[in-house]
């Protein structure tokens, strides 16, 4: 029974098993006599061959299984498919796809040479195939209520929306609106700065696919915090556009208040605060460099009410938000959204600059 001693079980099992190429990372390089001595030296059906290349590593995270163990047995993530993880049923379950993935490995290709691969690159990926494929959709995060004053109460409209410009072939929908939505907080500024195209008093913008309003009055509680807006919208602007064709630069997205579903959104970032998590300095270990922002839990957010029959791991592009997949817990009467990425592309701006020199 020599099984304990890996070096001789590595090359006899391949052999047995009819392996014929023996794929190992860099530090295999060495042991490689000692496989083939083996195999000279034993009776088998067939002799493979071994061949070494550089192990994937991804910055901001660690790819050792004894490490990934460590995390999941201590509970720092929810278990191996925590949507942090560098597993494949984590990144799966972020909403990274298959074939982005393959693309990811081929552009990488194999190397004999270790390295530090960015995770940006992989996002930038994810982004690319995102963008043609996932249906948009509207979520407020941070929800601020808008009453707009001179709709009629008690009226709802179906407006249509399209479900992904790049690829006119997927339809539209009917997206419901009323007299009261739901805009993102940051949305609004009282005392704006200068090309803050947003809303704010006496400004104009945007609703996605709806109208043009203006803000009126801003209403707050007794603590001085803003609840709420009152607006006034323009009948003769459906669909977004002025009929005297005046400019209005900001467009906002929302949700209509009466029909919004509610829905947990999690946000995921990187597990680690160090690039390079090989470079941990003398006396530290990984629990140093944990990422206390890598999950944040939103939990009163507000979807359209199509987001609410999503099947586990359909993606979409929540406009201005990034790119979301249901997650397999999601419910019709709780549904929960994990982020893949967000909409920021630092990647392509770098992939543009090269091309250009």
């Amino acid at each position: 029974c020599i099984y304990p001693m890996y070096d001789f079980a590595h090359g006899y099992e391949d052999a047995i098993e009819g392996v014929t190429h023996s794929i190992c990372t860099l530090e295999f390089e060495d042991h490689r006599p000692l496989y083939e001595w083996l195999l000279d030296n034993v009776s088998v059906p067939c002799k493979p061959r071994q061949f070494e290349f550089a192990r994937l590593n991804l910055t901001y995270t660690v790819m050792s299984k004894r490490l990934l163990l460590t995390l999941v047995n201590e509970k720092i993530v929810s278990g191996w498919d925590d949507p942090r993880m560098p597993t494949i049923s984590g990144i799966r379950r972020r909403g990274y796809t298959p074939s982005s993935l393959r693309r990811f490995c081929q552009e990488i290709g194999v190397s004999k040479s270790n390295s530090m691969v960015d995770i940006e690159f992989l996002q930038y990926i994810i982004r690319e195939e995102l963008n043609l494929e996932a249906r948009r959709a509207m979520a407020v995060l941070d929800p601020l209520k808008v009453v707009i004053e001179n709709y009629p109460e008690g009226q709802t409209e179906m407006l249509e929306a399209e479900n992904n410009p790049e690829k006119p072939e997927d339809g539209t929908r009917q997206i419901p609106f009323s007299r009261e939505v739901y805009i993102e907080r940051d949305d609004f500024m009282e005392n704006p700065p200068k090309k803050f195209f947003r809303l704010s008093p006496g400004t104009e913008v945007r609703l996605k696919h709806a109208y043009l309003v203006t803000c009126t009055e801003v209403v707050r509680n007794g603590d001085g915090e803003i609840t709420e807006l009152r607006c006034t919208y323009d009948p003769q602007s459906r669909g977004g556009e002025a009929p005297d064709r005046r400019r209005v630069k900001g467009t906002l997205h929302w949700v209509s208040v009466p029909h919004a579903v509610k829905a947990q959104v999690r946000l995921y970032e990187n597990l680690f605060t160090l690039r390079d998590m090989s470079a941990m300095e003398e006396g530290k270990t990984f629990r140093d460099y944990l990422n206390p922002d890598s999950l944040k839990v939103l939990e009163n957010c507000f979807v359209e009410p199509g987001l609410a029959q999503a099947g586990p791991l359909e993606t979409f592009q929540f406009l201005r938000q990034g790119y979301f997949c249901a997650d397999p817990d999601s419910t019709p009467e709780r549904p929960v959204f994990n982020r893949t990425v967000a909409l920021k592309d630092s990647w392509a701006k770098e992939v543009r600059k090269e091309k250009a020199q």
